[in-house]
């Protein structure tokens, strides 16, 4: 599973939560190392509330904020659906309306398959 193919995606900055810390560094790696993302943040202590199977549950998590494009979302779903310990993996994307044209196409070439 390689880069995408791009030039004009949509920017995006998926969510997603990781059970720990180790678990947040080895997906961050593979995401950007196969090209399926620009950039990955790690928000480590984020304390997580939500109803699971019907029972209020509360988990400290690490929260993954990374930068893809539209066209890397399928693989990228896929690496983290394979990774993931969760049963249902959080993930969200949310598009990138705005940001600097630099950072943008940064972004854009990070993610397209090396020539």
């Amino acid at each position: 599973m390689g880069g995408c193919h791009l030039l004009g995606s949509q920017a995006l900055l998926v969510l997603t939560t990781c059970a720990t810390p180790t678990e947040a560094d080895e997906l961050a790696k593979v995401l950007v190392e196969k090209r399926l993302a620009a950039c990955v943040n790690r928000l480590e202590g984020v304390v997580s509330t939500y109803r699971w199977k019907s029972k209020l549950e509360q988990d400290q998590e690490t929260l993954l904020l990374i930068k893809t494009t539209e066209e890397c979302f399928d693989g990228l779903e896929n690496a983290i659906r394979k990774r993931s310990s969760y049963e249902l993996p959080e993930l969200i994307a949310v598009p990138i309306c705005k940001g600097t044209s630099t950072y943008l196409d940064w972004l854009k070439t990070s993610v397209a398959d090396e020539n």
